[in-house]
């Protein structure tokens, strides 16, 4: 018989018809599940605490950070407690994350008016959690991208075990865990800083105070976020999904969930071919550094783009879930097939999108007022070396996009 060419971007294409009633009563049963682990998270917030850390503690002892381990919750059944407050964070900025997710691609279903509320709470929430965390990645991604220009041996050997975490992280969709304002963080000692130029020392000292400052501010507004009441209301509205999920009719409850769950992966499709993916397709793009002497401290032109099929290919992946059931993982469906185009895809996109905002994180500081030439230029070799990073990023997506789609 022969082999029948199959879409890559079609959820059902290699894995068959889902397992599970591709129908309202599918839909309902994935938000409720969300919802527990939603609920879930934020009592073990309560019973744990962030004093283990000495980050702090809001009184009901959320820690506001969303990094730390591999995601706990699952996307069915109960899931294992999370070891603390900083996988508690990262299981509560998680299940927010895919609530918001899906009521934007299965908004149709459900009551408009609920839908239209709760959708942009959640994705603030699950912002203002991932700030700390990005902050205190971007430190280290370019205190690490220091010693290595500068020929240094104090993080060859921590970069190496980084590189093995994306195989495990990919399926989140998030960045590589690395837990803020904990002892776990690595930060080069003063030893180690003494191996840098004086340049790039002070390049790093330059950076480590503006981003350790920005990271602070994070903190302090995620803790404010935690004892709003606007966070209350949204845990209320919560608790209430987990019970009952407000679908549009009756009809909802019967309706066939592939034709949105269609809808978002054709809004990736045409992401995907507005990308200059011809450029994309060189192993080195000069054009990596055409803004790069910009005043305009605006983000690089065609970030956006990429930032945005980052988020479509979130919203696929969750997509995925509800229609076949799938765990945590994102790709793996509940037949234990693991589409592994979309993991690749997926980390490709997540160091594109952690080298454009160090880049940018490098360019502002740059333009910091009276600092010394040494430092400039230091800061300056570090802004190229990330711009080149996004193109060696797009470079890794568009191989790993255009490659047929192989199920583990």
């Amino acid at each position: 018989m022969a082999q029948r060419h199959l879409d890559p971007t079609d959820p059902t294409a290699a894995a068959g018809p889902p397992p599970v009633p591709a129908g309202g009563d599918a839909l309902a049963d994935y938000l409720r599940a969300q919802a527990t682990e939603f609920l879930r998270a934020l009592r073990l917030h309560r019973e744990s605490g962030a004093g283990a850390h000495g980050n702090g503690a809001h009184p009901s002892g959320a820690h506001p950070s969303g990094a730390g381990a591999v995601d706990r919750g699952r996307g069915r059944g109960p899931a294992p407690a999370p070891d603390g407050p900083v996988d508690a964070a990262r299981a509560l900025r998680r299940a927010a994350r895919r609530l918001s997710g899906t009521l934007h691609t299965f908004q149709p279903l459900l009551d408009a008016e609920w839908a239209e509320a709760m959708r942009p709470e959640l994705a603030w929430l699950s912002g203002t959690l991932a700030l700390e965390h990005a902050y205190a990645s971007r430190l280290d991604r370019l205190l690490q991208a220091l010693h290595r220009l500068s020929g240094s041996a104090a993080f060859p050997a921590q970069q190496q075990a980084g590189r093995a975490a994306p195989a495990r992280a990919a399926a989140t969709a998030d960045p590589a865990p690395v837990t803020p304002l904990a002892p776990s963080v690595t930060r080069p000692s003063p030893a180690d800083r003494g191996n840098l130029t004086v340049g790039a020392a002070k390049a790093g000292a330059l950076l480590d105070r503006q981003l350790t400052l920005a990271r602070t501010r994070a903190h302090s507004t995620a803790l404010q976020a935690l004892g709003s009441s606007r966070f209350h209301a949204v845990a209320d509205k919560v608790a209430l999904l987990a019970s009952e999920v407000p679908l549009k009719d009756t009809a909802a409850a019967a309706a066939d969930l592939r034709p949105l769950a269609a809808a978002a992966r054709d809004r990736l499709t045409d992401a995907v071919a507005a990308l200059p993916l011809v450029t994309a397709g060189n192993p080195y793009n000069a054009q990596a550094l055409v803004h790069g002497l910009s005043p305009d401290p605006a983000p690089h032109p065609q970030d956006a783009q990429w930032h945005q099929v980052r988020l479509l290919l979130r919203l696929h992946r969750y997509a995925l879930e509800v229609l076949a059931g799938a765990d945590a993982d994102g790709a793996e469906g509940a037949d234990g097939t693991t589409d592994v185009r979309l993991l690749a895809a997926g980390e490709a996109l997540d160091r594109h999108r952690d080298a454009s905002e160090a880049a940018a994180a490098a360019a502002q500081a740059a333009r910091t007022p009276r600092i010394a030439p040494a430092t400039a230029y230091a800061l300056g070799v570090l802004h190229a070396d990330q711009r080149h990073e996004v193109e060696a990023a797009r470079y890794a997506f568009q191989h790993s996009w255009r490659k047929e789609p192989i199920r583990l």
